[in-house]
């Protein structure tokens, strides 16, 4: 009898022999699957540290000033009222609301209008001019705002800005640019050489490459110095208080001390008055936390 030798199946036409399977991508998929619940309740915690102070800070601006201390911070009001937000608008709210916009404004356009060119003769030019520049605006990020309020003090003075919002507009703009030409110089290095190249033979000028180039392509980084601009106008304390002394004139943070009184501090008011003046700013920062993170992530350009 002839002897019986082992036959391979061969694949039929047009199928694939199946590959064996590798178990780390099995586990690997595996894991992917399963819930991380250390994370989750990593998440859940802080999410506890993060709403219940805003949950108290909320519902006491619904409470009396008598049922405020009586009650416990997380006890929910029991007859919830909303005097204290029609007082916040009694004291000035809107007038001081205006020009806290006025001013945030303002120094988002000036900070803009500086920094955008600035970055881009930092990342452009080879010049000592322009690095000695540079330099000098990451040195601003070394001095204080309290250690320089004597000689802004003075210069404001002396050209007569005094009371004037314009006067907290200039300080606050000169203490945004370090940081601002910091970001918009790291956003427009993004930019690849070649396009520059490119532009160039198409004979553009540098204002139609820093306007018809750059600045698209860096809207994010631009986007991240305007919001940091914004929250530092809006948040400024040191100049209001120092360069201005009107009632017309005063801006959010200011206003909040219209709710101190000799015999103590009207804590639901003031609570009240720091929900209205938080709004704006959380509605502006929802719609542009995205370019913000991305900003501040070094790839604004990309």
């Amino acid at each position: 009898m002839p002897a019986l030798t082992p036959t391979r199946a061969t694949p039929e036409a047009g199928a694939r022999p199946s590959e064996p399977r590798r178990p780390g991508r099995t586990r690997a998929r595996g894991r992917r699957g399963r819930p991380n619940v250390l994370a989750g309740l990593a998440a859940l915690v802080w999410l506890v540290i993060v709403a219940v102070p805003l949950y108290s800070m909320v519902t006491s601006t619904l409470r009396r000033t008598e049922d405020y201390l009586d009650a416990g911070p997380l006890d929910l009001p029991t007859a919830p009222t909303f005097e204290n937000y029609l007082s916040v608008v009694d004291k000035g709210f809107v007038q001081a609301l205006i020009n806290t916009v006025l001013v945030t404004v303002a120094t988002v356009a000036l900070v803009l209008v500086v920094a955008v060119p600035a970055g881009f003769a930092v990342v452009r030019s080879r010049s000592r001019l322009a690095s000695t520049g540079f330099r000098l605006f990451l040195l601003g990020l070394a001095i204080p705002a309290q250690a320089t309020i004597v000689p802004v003090y003075l210069m404001i003075t002396r050209l007569s800005l005094y009371d004037s919002l314009l006067a907290v507009v200039l300080p606050t703009a000169a203490f945004a640019l370090p940081v601002a030409v910091l970001i918009l110089s790291s956003a427009m290095r993004d930019v690849s050489e070649e396009v520059y190249e490119a532009m160039a033979l198409d004979g553009a000028s540098t204002t139609r490459v820093l306007f018809g180039l750059v600045v698209p392509l860096s809207r994010a980084g631009i986007t991240t110095v305007g919001i940091y601009t914004a929250l530092q106008a809006w948040n400024g304390f040191l100049f209001p208080l120092v360069l201005t002394q009107s009632e017309d004139k005063r801006v959010l943070t200011l206003a909040l001390w219209e709710f101190r009184s000799q015999f103590g501090v009207n804590v639901p008011g003031l609570l009240a008055a720091v929900v209205l003046s938080g709004l704006p700013i959380f509605v502006a920062y929802l719609f542009a936390r995205r370019a913000l993170v991305n900003g501040l992530m070094g790839v604004g350009g990309k």
